[in-house]
């Protein structure tokens, strides 16, 4: 009983109440943005993807009940052996995988009735080994008479071992999400200044070289033509309705219709047009079932969560906790950009799931394990607090 009094007294409680009051709120919108799909196509109960939800929100909890029992310090251990699984999982996708809109990024669990997406569980992994390596290394790294190359390149193989093996699966949304997430960590890194310029500059130009080579010699081996034609169209989509504009130009009509305060709950028209209605586009439907309102005052959650992550880095004891707090907050900053910047149209759109509101069960345990990472840094720096006093 201590024990829980213990954790819960340290927890971020204006966070902790937030990313509740906004998981139930997506579970519960997962109920009408996702009838049609149910109903209408898989002739399925209209409560299905909400009960599958619930699962992995069960799941979810679990597991972090059990991160948040575990101190911070004990991560470079369970962070490796992390890394080792999914990495197997994720080379398995690779070779057995199930291929879903032109991405070969999911496998198949229980006779097919779940899916896992490995690529999801590798985000708050590869915050974790970054954060911990970073710390371990950090008095090396800040020394100048000392060689770094060793170090840095184990640093760079973990930062961009998932992305490699997620772009070769098509999966340029979740590559790009891997590859901002490592260059944000990287670049807030120990390593010295100098070092860092010099590396960017070599991986920029190889990175764009290979990229070049392959895209010559193989052009559908990077981006399918349905990605091609969403990167070079995303700017004017209800121009190219009937081609690739359609499930934006139908989630604009959903977000105008909405006004003010909403059609009503259960109400809206354009879930029957908006493909992928509860995943992808589930904020078109919540701005046209909900409104103006309701859709600013999510987005102020939004803003409310991140400064909260922030904050806990920028007041955290440890450097592992800092950099933990940093990568998470930029795991959902990406999310929340990347997915609305496709839905309104100032970049293409990806299938990057939003944060607490759409459906799917690696990202929705990703997200609560990330979560719970940053409770964790908030109960070791409450309890410090505690014990200097």
């Amino acid at each position: 009983m201590k024990k829980v009094k213990y954790i819960f007294h340290g927890m971020d409680k204006p966070l902790l109440i937030i990313t509740i009051i906004l998981f139930l709120f997506g579970l519960l919108n997962i109920v009408t943005a996702s009838s049609q799909a149910t109903v209408v196509h898989l002739k399925n109960s209209v409560y299905d993807y909400f009960f599958n939800q619930s699962i992995y929100l069960l799941v979810g909890l679990v597991l972090s009940i059990i991160i948040l029992k575990f101190p911070t310090k004990s991560y470079q251990f369970w962070g490796n052996i992390a890394f080792i699984v999914v990495a197997i999982l994720a080379l398995l996708v690779s070779f057995n995988g199930k291929d879903v809109g032109g991405n070969k990024n999911w496998l198949p669990i229980l006779g097919g009735r779940f899916s896992l997406q490995p690529s999801e569980f590798a985000k708050p992994v590869v915050i974790v080994c970054l954060s911990i390596y970073f710390e371990k290394f950090y008095r090396k790294l800040r020394t100048t008479n000392v060689s770094h190359l060793k170090i840095i390149g184990w640093l760079l193989f973990v930062g961009l071992f998932f992305p490699f093996i997620v772009c070769t699966q098509k999966d340029m949304g979740t590559t790009l999400v891997l590859l901002a997430i490592f260059a944000v960590m990287f670049w807030y890194s120990p390593i010295l200044n100098h070092e860092k310029l010099k590396i960017v500059g070599i991986l920029g130009g190889l990175g764009i070289a290979l990229v070049l080579l392959i895209m010559t010699i193989f052009p559908n081996k990077i981006l399918t033509k349905s990605q091609l034609s969403r990167i070079g169209n995303f700017w004017d989509p209800c121009s190219r309705y009937e081609e690739t504009g359609y499930q934006i130009c139908n989630g604009y009509i959903a977000i105008n219709s909405g006004g003010l305060l909403g059609v009503g709950i259960g109400e809206s028209k354009q879930k029957s047009y908006i493909p992928e209605s509860h995943t992808d586009s589930v904020f078109a439907i919540i701005a046209e079932e909900y409104g103006f309102l309701i859709s600013t005052f999510i987005l102020l959650c939004y803003l409310y969560i991140l400064y909260r992550i922030l904050k806990l880095a920028s007041i955290s004891y440890t450097i592992r906790g800092r950099y933990l707090c940093l990568g998470i907050a930029t795991y959902l900053f990406l999310h929340i950009i990347i997915n609305l910047g496709g839905l309104f149209g100032v970049m293409p759109l990806t299938g990057i799931p939003l944060p607490f509101l759409s459906y799917g069960g690696s990202y929705t345990i990703s997200l609560i394990v990330a979560l719970s990472i940053v409770q964790r840094v908030s109960i070791e720096i409450k309890n410090r607090r505690i014990r200097i006093s």
